[in-house]
C-alpha cells in the first residue's frame, strides 16, 4: 500500500506554518531520494494570464529549497500550450510566468520552457501503452535527472479532474504530443484561410505537404504528427477531434508514464488540494471553489496521490454533500478512468495509507 503524506492548513507558530509543513512533506515522501548534483524539473503550471488560482510561488519556494538540500539543481518547468492563450510560445510563456510571480529570488530557481521557442523541442520516449508506442516529451523534462510534480488539484472539463497525472501527462508533452492526445490526427487545409507561407511544408517530417497557391497534404504520406497544424500562423490546418473523454484520460496517463520513464526513483509529487475550482487554470477566468481548502499531500506514487486527492474532495462537504463525486457532478465525466489505466500500466496503486504529518 502506497504512502501519501498529508499536511493540514491550520497552524499557530512560525516553526509549524504551512511553508514549513510543505518542506517537511518532502522529508517524509522523499525519504532516500538523492539527486547527486543532477538537474531536477519542478513541473508547474504557471497560470494563464488573468487566472488567480494557479500555484502560488511562495508555496513552491520550500520545495525548491528541499530539492537543493537533496543535492539537486532545480528549475521551474512547463511546456507550451496547444491552444492560443498567453503561453503558446516560449516568449509569451516567460512573460506570463514573470507577471504571475515566477521570478527569482521569490522562487530561487530559473524558469525553463521545456519544449523550446515554438514547442518543437522534444524527445521521443518508447512506451508500451494501449494507445501509444512512443510519446513526445518536452526536451528539458526528458533531459532532467528527476521530476518533482507540483500540482494544483482541481476540476477539468475533459478529464473530470486534473491532478498529478494530468500535470505530468499533458504538461510534459510537447505541443505535437498534446495534439496526439487530443486528436486522431489527419489534418486538412482550409484553403480559404491558408496564405501559402510554406511553414507547414518546412516542418513536415514526412515531406507530405506541397505549397503552390495554398498548402495541400498527401494523406497517404502523412504520419499524423501534427506539426503542420502547430506551426500554421493562420490556423488554416484543421484536425477532427475523435477522442472520447475516457480515451483522452488513458492517453494522458500514458504520457505521464513516458515523462517519468527512467526517473521514477528520483521523482516526487505534490497535490495542493486548495482552490478546488471546477475548471483548470488555463482559461483567463475562474469559478468559485467546489469545497473549502483541505490541505497539501505528497507521495512517491503518482496514482495514489491523485486517488487520495480525489477522495479528500469527494468526502468533503461542498457544493454537493460528502460522498458525492463532485467532479462527475460538474462535468459528467468519470475522472477515475485515468487512475485505473495508470494502475494497469504499473505506475502505482490506488490503495494508499494517508499519514498526517501536521502535528509532527
Amino acid at each position: 500500500m502506497s504512502k501519501v503524506y498529508f499536511a493540514g492548513l491550520s497552524s499557530s507558530t512560525k516553526e509549524d506554518n504551512l511553508l514549513q509543513r510543505i518542506k517537511r512533506l518532502f522529508k517524509y515522501a522523499g525519504e532516500g531520494v538523492s539527486y547527486d548534483d543532477g538537474l531536477v524539473a519542478v513541473k508547474l503550471h504557471f497560470g494563464e494570464m488573468g487566472i488567480d488560482t494557479y500555484m502560488r510561488p511562495v508555496r513552491v519556494r520550500p520545495i525548491v529549497e528541499a530539492v537543493k538540500e537533496a543535492g539537486g539543481k532545480p528549475f521551474l518547468g512547463d511546456s507550451n500550450t496547444l491552444y492560443r492563450g498567453s503561453r503558446g510560445d516560449a516568449v509569451d510563456h516567460h512573460i506570463t510566468a514573470a507577471r504571475n510571480g515566477w521570478l527569482m529570488p521569490a522562487v530561487d530557481a530559473p524558469v525553463i520552457i521545456a519544449d523550446g521557442l515554438h514547442g518543437h523541442e522534444f524527445y521521443t520516449q518508447k512506451i508500451e501503452g494501449k494507445h501509444f508506442e512512443e510519446v513526445k516529451i518536452g526536451a528539458a523534462f526528458y533531459q532532467a535527472d528527476g521530476i518533482v510534480g507540483v500540482t494544483h488539484f482541481k476540476g477539468h472539463g475533459m478529464t473530470g479532474f486534473g491532478g498529478t497525472l494530468k500535470n505530468l501527462g499533458m504538461g510534459c508533452a510537447s505541443r505535437a504530443g498534446k495534439l496526439m492526445m487530443h486528436y486522431n490526427v489527419k489534418p486538412e487545409v482550409d484553403i480559404k484561410e491558408c496564405i501559402g507561407c510554406g511553414k507547414c511544408a518546412i516542418w513536415c517530417p514526412a515531406d507530405a505537404i506541397e505549397v503552390e497557391n495554398y498548402a495541400s497534404i498527401d494523406q497517404q504520406r502523412c504520419i499524423g504528427c501534427g506539426e503542420c497544424r502547430i506551426v500554421c500562423p493562420e490556423g488554416a490546418i484543421k484536425v477532427k477531434d475523435s477522442s472520447t473523454n475516457y480515451e483522452l484520460q488513458e492517453k494522458v496517463a500514458e504520457y505521464a508514464h513516458g515523462s517519468l520513464k527512467g526517473k521514477y526513483d528520483k521523482s516526487l509529487f505534490y497535490n495542493f488540494v486548495m482552490d478546488v475550482t471546477p475548471e483548470c487554470d488555463c482559461p483567463p477566468w475562474r469559478k468559485g471553489p467546489m469545497v473549502p481548502d483541505i490541505g497539501v499531500i505528497a507521495s512517491r506514487d503518482p496514482v495514489a496521490i491523485d486517488q487520495a486527492a480525489f477522495d479528500l474532495v469527494k468526502n468533503a462537504e461542498g457544493e454537493q454533500e460528502a460522498g458525492v463525486d463532485k467532479f462527475c457532478a460538474a462535468h459528467d465525466v468519470d475522472g477515475t478512468v485515468q487512475l485505473k489505466h495508470a494502475e494497469k500500466m504499473g505506475m502505482g496503486e490506488r490503495n494508499y495509507e494517508l499519514i498526517d504529518i501536521s502535528k509532527d
